[in-house]
């Protein structure tokens, strides 16, 4: 099992996913779109990548302010959540995002990325900050997750098998 990071925008996702052993978050890809509620295309890349590297749990981005209010971009993140848990059957939980693109930022800096250059690239990098963070506060809620998957799919094999 991998778990999947997200980074929810008006008009991109960023996307991130861990090893198989749940130690790393690597940015994967960005999805674009033309505009803001034009999400299907984005939801059916992201089942494709659910599907392709067998996502067990997805950790999206929760914008909060810096006062701890939910404001517009954390509604539309957890309206996101829940067409996602709806549409791919996947659990989603959600973890606050604040300053990681400013992270992001300083990473690709560091990396030599020229700024005109980083928007192609700064959500994915957000994403894993997002799911690196996650990973490392949440240790052992992922392994009773991974454990719980790793059960389920041997179930589902058995029952093939029968």
């Amino acid at each position: 099992m991998r778990v999947m990071g997200l980074d929810y925008g008006s008009k991109t996702v960023g996307v991130a996913l861990s090893d198989a052993l749940l130690m790393t978050a690597q940015p994967k890809e960005t999805i674009w779109r033309d505009r803001e509620g034009k999400i299907r295309k984005t939801l059916v890349r992201i089942e494709e990548l659910i599907d392709e590297y067998d996502v067990g749990l997805i950790v999206l981005g929760l914008p909060l302010n810096m006062n701890d209010t939910v404001g517009e971009r954390a509604e539309a993140a957890l309206a996101f959540k829940d067409r996602l848990e709806r549409r791919t059957s996947v659990p989603v939980v959600m973890s606050d995002e604040r300053l990681t693109t400013v992270e992001a930022d300083e990473m690709l800096d560091q990396m030599g990325i020229p700024p005109h250059s980083r928007k192609q690239y700064m959500d994915q990098v957000a994403a894993s900050v997002i799911l690196q963070e996650y990973m490392e506060n949440h240790k052992k809620e992922l392994e009773d997750i991974d454990r719980d998957y790793k059960s389920r799919e041997n179930d589902k094999s058995r029952e093939n098998k029968e």
